[in-house]
């Protein structure tokens, strides 16, 4: 059990890692900030509820405020989860209208909690912070907790239940990559939902005097955690994968940009007037590379139907690298031809993929 609960802070604080590093790039996309008010709450809260569990002070706050500041972080994730599917279904204008509605809950929600815990007495700050199964004390004071974590976890239990219908019923027309993340979400919710059920029904018959089981409490828990890590996982898949789709298609870029070398290079010693020089790239980032990928092909096309008419001129029977290397000696030792233009390094399919897959044979041909 300890060690599902460190899993789940080194994923949560990766996660708010990742999530900042995406929102740093693109400030102003509204799902992307919906996200990480989610992870962001989760992550955050996540030290606050160790420390109100174990029934310790942190940073200078009791138990019971640690308790309260978990809480509340974590419907500030459940917050930014539902910002997130409605920003997704709705266009702006309605999404921010219906994102303020959905506020309203929630900061009545935090407000009567927060009354909750300051009407808790002293004596049972510590005990109600770590949850036992009875607790003594004053009406008051129980009726106090009952409304914290009933009301706490029941906004949590609204709040993933409707989410796990509509992850469900937007994953049936989505794109296979958002769809795989909408999977693994609504995975997650399926299983916070009767974790947070257990949990309300504990926090009420507690305070009728019949606690739950403690088994059944131990079932909630290993619901919730692992719920937890799919929920986050889920949610950053989509964005995780499209970068690493990026990087990946960065990578075959820089690649094929290399293994052109030979080609380029011998085009461009003969008509160096082709080179695009008006919109030029300093550096090896991955828009740079892109530029500078493309820009090396489009020069080797052209080279090559340049170069065709000398290379017309020599056997057929000759490999095309050796054809090439001569068409350029002719034309360098100032010969004319009448040729026509050929079509040299004819790719087998359609595509760019393929063109540039025949251009570097050729390339590799000439080392």
């Amino acid at each position: 059990m300890e060690y599902l609960k460190e899993t789940q802070g080194v994923v949560a604080f990766t996660a708010l890692a990742v999530i900042l590093f995406l929102l740093v790039r693109r400030p102003h996309d509204p799902r992307l900030r919906s996200v990480t008010g989610l992870v962001a709450g989760w992550a955050i809260g996540y030290p606050f509820g160790r420390a109100a569990a174990n029934g310790r002070w942190f940073l200078g706050l009791d138990p019971m405020v640690c308790q309260l500041i978990q809480h509340a972080l974590l419907q500030v994730g459940v917050y930014g989860l539902i910002c997130f599917f409605i920003f997704s279904a709705l266009d702006d204008t309605r999404a921010r209208r219906h994102a303020l509605i959905q506020l309203v809950p929630l900061a009545l929600c935090v407000l009567v909690m927060t009354w909750a815990v300051v009407a808790i007495p002293d004596d049972l700050r510590v005990a109600a912070a770590r949850v036992p199964n009875s607790l003594g004390g004053g009406p008051t004071g129980i009726l106090a907790i009952t409304v914290f974590y009933a009301l706490g976890n029941g906004y949590l239990l609204y709040g993933f239940a409707a989410m796990f219908v509509w992850a469900r019923r937007y994953a049936r027309g989505a794109d296979p990559r958002l769809r795989r993340g909408l999977l693994i979400t609504s995975t997650g919710l399926g299983l916070l939902v009767p974790a947070d059920a257990i949990f309300v029904a504990s926090n009420v018959s507690r305070y009728f005097g019949e606690p739950l089981p403690r088994w059944l409490l131990t079932t909630a828990v290993w619901f919730l955690l692992p719920g937890v890590l799919l929920c986050v996982i889920g949610v950053i898949y989509p964005i995780a994968a499209m970068r690493f789709a990026a990087t990946g298609l960065w990578l075959r870029h820089l690649r094929a940009y290399h293994r052109l070398s030979p080609l380029w290079t011998l085009l461009n010693q003969s008509f160096p007037e082709d080179a695009l020089h008006r919109v030029p790239v300093t550096s090896f980032s991955l828009r740079g590379v892109h530029r500078r990928y493309y820009r090396r092909v489009i020069e080797c096309r052209d080279g090559l139907v340049r170069i065709s008419p000398y290379v017309a001129e020599t056997p057929d029977e000759m490999p095309l690298a050796e054809r090439l290397r001569a068409g350029l000696e002719t034309r360098r030792s100032g010969a004319v031809t009448l040729r026509r233009p050929i079509a040299l390094a004819i790719p087998e399919d359609d595509g760019m993929d393929a063109d540039v897959r025949e251009l570097e044979k050729l390339a590799v041909a000439l080392r």
